[in-house]
């Protein structure tokens, strides 16, 4: 079973954590935090982790048996049932997982939300015995202002349905809990900066920013995604790779976030979306043109290397239905 560190500041008594060794876990199950130091597991491993371009042409689509498939510049598309995109999903990670793996030995990959859920396949024969999980390297790309254990943390359901099941460790970064959203987001910045540095990370050739290899998101049904919300200062926050987020328009209110020049840094970013609920949003930010005034955030998601979308037939329906 994977486990893993919060990344916080062990220099004040106010951001250091204590953990005490769990005696019925096995000795090596110990990860890296991202001041690079190792730290033993707590008892309670909840508690120790470490402008979309317009299309210039109509994609040509086609139909492989119940999928639609779609391709144009660095984008694609795939609509599948819902119970197909976990296949595909794993099939997808895991040859990104190799392919930067054989690069340069390691492999960078940023969760959020719901999308988590999809990788389930992985941790499934055969990929589950074949994957070299010591060399992944796992990032948050938001966090909400919670405990780990408040069932609307982020990485308690990586944690749930994901994390746990991994027979080796692997490298677990997450956002402290134990933080004020504002600290909290400097010390992620930091720790993001760190793992830069010592090339874990890569770095953009472009802007210098992390260059994440993969960039697992999902969105919402007003096309947020992330920690980004329509309106709110932090979509426009350029300065900064990690920011919080206040006054957010779901519950809970506070939340950390990668900036949107982080996310849009990715080598790769896959978009997973499910449910007819999101219909509407998906067509917006796959359709040419601008739809109205004012941009969704996906809609800015306009990344250096390659983006894909898996859809299920609900969230694609509009976009497969159109004029």
């Amino acid at each position: 079973m994977a486990t893993s560190t919060p990344f916080s500041l062990s220099c004040t008594s106010q951001t250091r954590l204590l953990y005490k060794k769990n005696p019925m876990q096995p000795s090596h199950n110990t990860t890296l935090s991202l001041f690079g130091h190792k730290s033993s597991l707590c008892n309670n491993p909840l508690r120790c982790n470490g402008v979309f371009t317009p299309v210039v042409m109509k994609p040509k689509r086609a139909h492989v048996g119940v999928s639609v498939k779609a391709q144009w510049n660095n984008r694609s598309i795939e609509v599948l049932d819902k119970q197909h995109i976990p296949v595909s999903l794993a099939k997808y990670v895991f040859d990104l997982s190799e392919k930067f793996i054989k690069e340069k030995g390691s492999f960078t990959i940023v969760l959020s939300g719901d999308s988590v859920k999809y990788l389930k396949m992985l941790v499934e024969p055969p990929y589950i015995n074949t994957i070299q999980w010591s060399k992944w390297h796992v990032f948050w790309a938001d966090e909400k202002a919670v405990p780990k254990t408040h069932l609307d943390s982020n990485y308690k359901h990586a944690y749930d349905r994901f994390i746990s099941k991994v027979p080796i460790p692997m490298n677990v970064y997450t956002i402290d809990d134990a933080l004020s959203a504002d600290i909290a987001a400097d010390v992620y910045e930091i720790g993001i900066k760190i793992k830069v540095d010592s090339k874990v990370i890569a770095s953009s050739q472009n802007t210098r920013l992390p260059k994440f290899d993969l960039m697992l998101l999902d969105m919402g049904s007003e096309g947020q995604l992330a920690g980004l919300f329509r309106g709110n200062p932090a979509l426009t926050e350029t300065r900064k790779w990690v920011t919080a987020v206040k006054n957010a328009p779901s519950p809970p209110a506070e939340r950390i976030t990668l900036t949107l020049p982080v996310i849009n840094a990715s080598s790769n970013i896959a978009m997973v979306v499910t449910g007819a609920g999101k219909a509407n949003a998906v067509l917006n930010a796959l359709a040419e043109g601008q739809q109205g005034d004012e941009k969704m955030p996906v809609q800015l998601v306009s990344p250096e290397g390659e983006m894909k979308w898996f859809l299920d037939k609900g969230a694609g329906s509009m976009y497969l239905n159109r004029s």
